[in-house]
């Protein structure tokens, strides 16, 4: 069987959903990897990668023809859209562990054009850290979260600002937080009312929900100026 029988790439997506598809390294041997970028090129379509740790990518053929960073384990094939402001949401990590998960969500949203402001290290255990920045994440409509161990800054998050908060609890964390159990738990049994939560780690997810909340907006903005 040959390589290319084992993936079918949906060029469709973004016409259905808005969305385009990622491409979920982990799980994912180099040949398969690189006959799927081998495909996406051939009809000069770009890609985002998820999940590519390093030692997987420089095995790559194409290597050379991405953007990778190795904070996010992301990387881009091809020209995505250019990024355009200004930026409609915060990324907030609440601490500088919770960064890699932070990122994925801003090169997602860069991939997808849209401009996003990254907020680190603001987490509760030095509040003042994230009361001094406050006014700088309020002017953002729409705040994703990505905090470990007890996870309450989307919380607190959540009671302080009026936009849309989009939680994600990550792994950081020891003892019984290990594995981000607590954090997701902990999230999901906010008092913050509207919070809306994804999966452990998952930046990637928190930023296309971001992206249907915006571009939901936006159809609603054209539909009034009809």
């Amino acid at each position: 069987m040959s390589v290319t029988e084992e993936f079918t790439l949906d060029f469709a997506r973004p016409e259905r959903i808005g969305l385009e598809e990622a491409i979920y390294c982990a799980g994912k041997n180099p040949e398969q990897i690189d006959a799927i970028l081998a495909t996406a090129g051939a009809r000069g379509a770009s890609l985002l990668l998820t999940r590519l740790d390093p030692e997987k990518c420089a095995r790559l053929r194409e290597m050379a023809r991405l953007d990778y960073c190795p904070v996010s384990h992301t990387a881009v094939f091809g020209a995505p859209p250019e990024v355009r402001g200004p930026a409609r949401v915060a990324v907030v990590a609440a601490g500088t562990s919770d960064v890699p998960v932070a990122r994925e969500a801003l090169r997602t949203l860069a991939y997808a054009g849209r401009a996003a402001t990254l907020f680190a290290d603001v987490g509760v255990a030095g509040l003042w850290r994230l009361t001094t920045r406050l006014e700088e994440i309020r002017a953002h409509p729409m705040v994703i979260v990505a905090a470990g161990m007890d996870a309450a800054l989307p919380s607190v998050v959540g009671g302080l600002v009026a936009g849309a908060v989009i939680a994600v609890p990550t792994s950081v964390g020891y003892g019984v937080a290990a594995g981000g159990r607590v954090a997701l738990d902990a999230v999901l049994a906010s008092c913050a009312p509207g919070i809306t939560v994804v999966n452990i780690d998952n930046g990637y997810g928190a930023a296309c929900a971001a992206l249907r909340l915006l571009n939901a907006a936006g159809r609603l903005a054209e539909e009034r100026e009809r």
